[in-house]
């Protein structure tokens, strides 16, 4: 049987010099006893997992709201996508994968119902009290608003799960003075925000494609696609055409081959290229170290563009946004005005926090069935 002690003395000697290993952590809020046979990066994603706020990811919108087919990528899924491509990239550059996956398993916790529809417009309620982020959320949610030990709130996570939160940068990062802004995050950190942009470029052209919302002669024009090696060349392109669903399959394998590969080797030669050796090197590295080349920077950038246009801008889309708004605001202006309709846990924290806030703490929490049920009851 291995042991904690075992684990990390293979951590030491293979895992690369500027990773991040579990026996040198920053450790917790709340000082506790390691686990025996369990790192602390191990730990912090079992907690995770059981968590109440993870399981109710399943049923949270990633794009497409989840009751509109079975098939479509939920607020979950993603986030098990987001796992392990980053792993898959951690593993190919000798970083420490437990991290790396606890990392890509908590950065959407604090998602609201409804996707970035929902968060856009608790941000807009929010706005006298610092607005929302679902950065920031996700924290509160892992330091505050679980409930699973009775001598600390939260999962007291370690520092650099925490710091992945607070650092992530696809949609406006959030550092506290907690996390010092002068260093740069660990690799596993950066690996993660990395494989988020991958996974839903990915899978949003997948569901786009499958929604028939976008088609490929949408995609067809953008430059990421090799027309030499790519997933239109003219040699096999017939037996691909020939059937949509094995075609939109081909082009997302495609994006996560093609762009991945390209991160690994750009960010190995940084690496080198930065004298990059150990932790501390990397967290006073003068740039960034983990990103794509010069050539599939605005490629990547041209790919996300053309989702936001054709995609996300959907008329439908749009309109399901509509609808998410006005159940979000019709719940707010509810539970602000009436407090007790809310559990005794969000009552109880009203004796610190601002009503606003407990509101948009309860309604953060909440799938898009059970916020459209209440609404419904409430209206």
């Amino acid at each position: 049987m291995i042991n904690r002690l075992q684990i990390e003395k293979r951590e030491r000697e293979t895992l690369a010099g500027y990773a991040a290993l579990s026996a040198e952590s920053r450790g917790r809020i709340y000082p506790q006893d390691e686990h025996p046979l369990r790192t602390a990066y191990q730990r912090d994603r079992d907690r995770i997992v059981h968590s109440s706020a993870f399981r109710r990811m399943e049923y949270k919108t990633q794009v497409f709201i989840p009751h509109l087919a079975d098939h479509f990528r939920t607020r979950l899924t993603h986030t098990i996508e987001v796992a392990q491509i980053a792993r898959t990239l951690a593993r190919n550059l000798r970083v420490n994968e437990d991290l790396t996956e606890a990392i890509a398993l908590v950065h959407d916790l604090g998602h609201t119902p409804f996707g970035h529809s929902g968060e856009d417009v608790l941000n807009e309620l929010l706005a006298d009290f610092g607005g929302f982020n679902h950065n920031r959320q996700s924290l509160r949610v892992v330091d505050l608003l679980e409930e699973r030990y009775p001598d600390h709130p939260g999962l007291n996570l370690t520092y650099e799960v925490r710091e992945g939160i607070a650092r992530h940068e696809t949609r406006g990062g959030v550092v506290g003075p907690e996390f010092h802004s002068d260093e740069r995050p660990t690799l596993e950190a950066a690996l993660v925000d990395k494989a988020d942009e991958l996974a839903y470029s990915a899978h949003d052209v997948d569901d786009g494609l499958s929604s028939g919302l976008i088609t490929v002669d949408d995609l067809r024009p953008l430059s990421i696609w090799d027309n030499e090696a790519g997933p239109f060349r003219s040699a096999d392109a017939g037996q691909y055409d020939s059937d949509g669903d094995l075609l939109r399959r081909r082009l997302a394998r495609y994006l996560i081959n093609r762009i991945a590969t390209d991160l690994l080797e750009t960010t190995s030669g940084r690496l080198s290229e930065y004298g990059i050796t150990d932790l501390a090197s990397l967290r006073k590295a003068p740039y960034a170290v983990c990103g794509y080349s010069v050539g599939m920077e605005p490629q990547v950038a041209e790919l996300k563009q053309a989702l936001r246009t054709r995609l996300y801008r959907h008329p439908r889309l749009l309109l399901m946004a509509d609808q998410a708004h006005r159940v979000i605001r019709r719940l707010f202006a509810k539970l602000t005005s009436d407090p007790q309709l809310m559990p005794p846990r969000f009552q109880s924290m009203l004796q610190e926090q601002p009503v606003q806030i407990v509101a948009a703490d309860y309604i953060a929490g909440m799938t898009d069935r059970f916020a459209e049920k209440l609404a419904e009851q409430h209206s």
